[in-house]
């Protein structure tokens, strides 16, 4: 089995728990005004790996990995390549390698199901709280996004869940109250990150010769961080 690959990070930690081996896959079927990685949207991108390949390069590092740590699929987005990635994850275990799904969760098809029955943990990217804010700012809708929440609920996979706070986009506090109430409803989020906008991903789109639709927005300031966590903490 092969898959298209934008780039590895030997070690990473804000990427799941402990210290991952962290695969970017090639690819992407939103284009989210947010995204840090424009140069991962194109499928034909990349570069072509084995499974094998993969998973013979993170076992160099697993002794970094501690109790917590383990490898850890992002991207682009690894829902599109789920049969590559389910290969990687089932070498993984065999390995005795914690396996972590870095995803936005908009695909949820039998392959994907089949992909989560060997995933230990999913990051999931809950981008917004609202149907029109993710459709006017990531280009998916999120009924399907909350299926595939739903699903990890009845399989119970451990759950962090992301927020990437972009002012006058989602940093108000009844956004913050609707997240609340997903988690809430999901025992299977022990976790939960509210993330910092940041614009230092403009020198791609620059190179690119793309517009970075945020690059005129604001990044949040550390003040407005701090009341928002501590809202989500009340």
């Amino acid at each position: 089995m092969t898959g298209r690959v934008h780039s590895i990070q030997s070690l990473g930690t804000v990427d799941g728990p402990g210290v991952r081996f962290v695969v970017f896959f090639q690819g992407c079927n939103l284009r989210c005004k947010c995204c840090h990685n424009p140069d991962t949207w194109d499928m034909a991108g990349g570069k072509e790996y084995t499974a094998d390949e993969i998973v013979q390069k993170a076992v160099r590092f697993k002794e970094y990995f501690g109790r917590e740590g383990g490898i850890t699929l992002s991207g682009g987005e690894p829902l599109l390549q789920p049969e590559f990635a389910k290969e990687i994850f089932e070498k993984c275990r065999e390995n005795g390698i914690n396996t972590c799904l870095d995803t936005s969760g908009n695909v949820l098809n039998q392959k994907v199901k089949d992909l989560l029955e060997v995933t230990d943990r999913v990051l999931l990217d809950y981008k917004y709280t609202d149907d029109a804010s993710y459709r006017e700012n990531a280009g998916c809708g999120i009924d399907t996004v909350n299926a595939f929440l739903k699903y990890l609920q009845e399989k119970s996979i451990p759950v962090t869940l992301r927020q990437v706070i972009i002012p006058a986009v989602n940093d108000g506090e009844e956004n913050v109250k609707r997240l609340k109430e997903v988690i809430k409803s999901h025992s299977c989020i022990d976790k939960t990150e509210l993330l910092p906008f940041r614009k230092i991903c403009a020198v791609k789109y620059e190179s690119m010769g793309i517009p970075f639709p945020f690059g005129e927005m604001d990044v949040p300031s550390d003040a407005l961080m701090d009341s928002l966590n501590a809202l989500l903490k009340e």
